[in-house]
C-alpha cells in the first residue's frame, strides 16, 4: 500500500474515534436538565407543615417585636395564602393578600379580585411580606389587639375580625382551626408583666405616628381573601369554572388529597 494512502486511512480512523466520543458525553445533558426542572416544580407546591417549618422563625421574630401570636401570623399566612402557594405569594412574594394603599412607595401587581385590576404589593422575599404585615397591623383600629397578651390567639382571632381585618364572618374560626390542627400555639410564648408594659408602650406609640395616615381609602379591609362554602350539587369542576381556577389549583390553594369536597366546607378560592 502507498504511503499516501496509508495516511489517509489513519486519518479519518482518527477523526471518525474524536466524533464518536464527542456524540456520547454530550448525550445525556438533556434529561438530566428535565429531571432538574421536574423537581423544582413539585418543590414550589408547599404542605402546610412544609409552610409552617419555613416561616416559623420569622413569625416568632415579628411576634417578639410586636405582640402578634406567632400563630396567628402563620395561622393567616396559611389561610390566605394557601401554604404559599398562591399566585401573589409565588410571583409577588405576597403571603397576606394585602392591597395597596395611599402611603405603600413599593412595587405593585394588578390582579382582579373584588374589582377587575386590584392593586396589591409586591415584595422582595417572603419575610419583608412577614414584617409589612406587622406594620400593616400598626394602626388606630387594630390598637386594642397589642393589649392583648401575646399568646392568646383566640382574642386575636376575633379582635382581627371586630376591627374589620376580613369581610369573611367565619374568619376567627377559620384562623382558630388551623391554630389547632396544626398546634401554631407551641410557638406562642408568654411575658412577664414588665415585658408587656415595655412592648405594649412601644408598639402604641407607633400606632399614634401612624394615625395621620389613616384615611378613608385605606380604612376598608385591605386584604384579599376569596372563601367558598361548598353547597349542595358542587363539584370541583363547578367551582374551578366559577372562579376562574383550575382543580389543580383549587386542589394546591386548600391542600386536598383528592378531589371528593364535603357540604358546607370552606374552600380558598383567591389566586
Amino acid at each position: 500500500m502507498k504511503p499516501s494512502l496509508l495516511i489517509l486511512l489513519f486519518t479519518t480512523i482518527i477523526l471518525s474515534s474524536c466524533s464518536t466520543k464527542k456524540l456520547t458525553v454530550n448525550t445525556p445533558a438533556a434529561p438530566a436538565r428535565q429531571k432538574v426542572l421536574s423537581e423544582n416544580t413539585l418543590i414550589n407546591r408547599y404542605s402546610g407543615l412544609d409552610y409552617i417549618n419555613r416561616y416559623k422563625a420569622i413569625a416568632i421574630s415579628e411576634m417578639n417585636k410586636s405582640g402578634i401570636p406567632a400563630s396567628i401570623t402563620l395561622a393567616q399566612g396559611l389561610l390566605e395564602s394557601g401554604n404559599g402557594n398562591s399566585t401573589l405569594a409565588r410571583e409577588a412574594n405576597n403571603h397576606f393578600g394585602i392591597k395597596c394603599t395611599p402611603e405603600w412607595r413599593g412595587k405593585t401587581v394588578l390582579r382582579d379580585d373584588d374589582k377587575i385590576d386590584d392593586c396589591f404589593r409586591v415584595y422582595s422575599n417572603a419575610e419583608e411580606s412577614f414584617r409589612d404585615h406587622s406594620e400593616f397591623l400598626k394602626r388606630k383600629r387594630y390598637a386594642s389587639l397589642f393589649e392583648l397578651d401575646k399568646n392568646d390567639y383566640q382574642g386575636w382571632a376575633y379582635g382581627l375580625k371586630q376591627a374589620g381585618y376580613a369581610t369573611n364572618p367565619k374568619y376567627p374560626e377559620l384562623l382558630i382551626s388551623l391554630v389547632q390542627r396544626y398546634n401554631l400555639d407551641q410557638y406562642d410564648r408568654r411575658e412577664n408583666e414588665k415585658e408587656k408594659i415595655i412592648r405594649e408602650d412601644k408598639v402604641l406609640a407607633q400606632i399614634v405616628n401612624n394615625i395621620p395616615q389613616e384615611t378613608k381609602e385605606n380604612a376598608r379591609p385591605a386584604v384579599a381573601m376569596k372563601i367558598y362554602e361548598v353547597k349542595k350539587g358542587d363539584t370541583l369542576y363547578s367551582i374551578s369554572r366559577r372562579f376562574s381556577l383550575t382543580i389543580e389549583e383549587i386542589r394546591i390553594l386548600n391542600n386536598l388529597q383528592k378531589e371528593d369536597i364535603q357540604l358546607g366546607q370552606l374552600l380558598l378560592v383567591s389566586k
